[in-house]
């Protein structure tokens, strides 16, 4: 069993899309998820259900049930064997794959009109992997069709592990943190932390053209206890700021997610 395995076995991702926190994460991603499925059936003058769209590290598939539940045609690839069997359980049109998200051999190019890697991007410590998945991603999608990328974000690790829970000393000593505050992740770490201008670099690299980026949850993760205790009408009206507020270039760095929403 790999470490990731090991880790997903223990975490439960389903739940952290139920908390507060992970509540905007989800509103805000089905926002701009809808906003571009809308674009897609303007622009092709179809129906939903001839919308095809890949999730690719679908997890226990929060996303990939919620949008086959609206009628579109959803395909999920996962690498955990058991978030795949939790996924499968949960809705049989939901087309499921075993998979790594730097080989989709098993499926067609330029299959999917919208594709979402909510998954993958966090736990690939090299350029190169990076780069692998998002080429595969490519390759599956239609030409125009929409890349959703997620990542988590160098400054988000800095803040609440190195300084909120005091291991900045021990970072700097170990080499787990440069000089000026990027994160280095080793091999035997699940999660890289990445700044924008590293997702500036791997666009560049991997061609593609961004649409839009958007702070997927902004000060959600940071404020946790506090969006706990928040009655529903207090609650509400943080997600209406943070949607009003998520593209704002400005507070993009300090996000835990970032969703960068490409063109093919």
């Amino acid at each position: 069993m790999t470490a990731l395995e090991k880790y997903y076995n223990k975490f439960n991702e389903e739940h952290r899309l139920e908390t507060r926190h992970g509540i905007v994460e989800f509103t805000t991603s089905m926002k701009y998820i809808h906003e571009y499925i809308d674009k897609c059936m303007a622009a092709r003058n179809c129906e939903s259900r001839d919308i095809k769209i890949l999730d690719i590290g679908a997890g226990t598939g929060r996303y990939s049930v919620a949008l086959a539940k609206e009628g579109y045609s959803v395909t999920a690839v996962e690498l955990v064997p058991r978030n795949l069997a939790v996924l499968e359980s949960k809705h049989s049109a939901v087309n499921c794959w075993p998979g790594d998200a730097r080989d989709l051999h098993f499926l067609d190019d330029e299959t999917f009109d919208i594709t979402l890697i909510f998954g993958p991007l966090y736990h690939l410590h090299s350029q190169e992997d990076m780069l692998t998945a998002i080429s595969e991603a490519r390759r599956v999608t239609k030409k125009a069709g929409i890349i959703l990328a997620a990542y988590v974000m160098n400054e988000y690790s800095v803040l609440t592990y190195c300084f909120k829970q005091n291991h900045i000393k021990e970072a700097l000593q170990q080499n787990k943190i440069t000089a000026d505050f990027h994160t280095v992740a080793a091999e035997d770490e699940l999660y890289t932390y990445l700044r924008l201008e590293d997702i500036e670099e791997l666009n560049k690299l991997s061609g593609l053209t961004r649409e839009k980026i958007i702070a997927a949850d902004g000060p959600a993760d940071y404020m946790r206890r506090e969006l706990n205790a928040m009655d529903e009408e207090t609650f509400s009206l943080f997600i209406d700021y943070h949607l009003t507020t998520c593209e704002r270039q400005e507070l993009l760095g300090a996000s835990s997610h970032i969703v960068d929403i490409l063109r093919n």
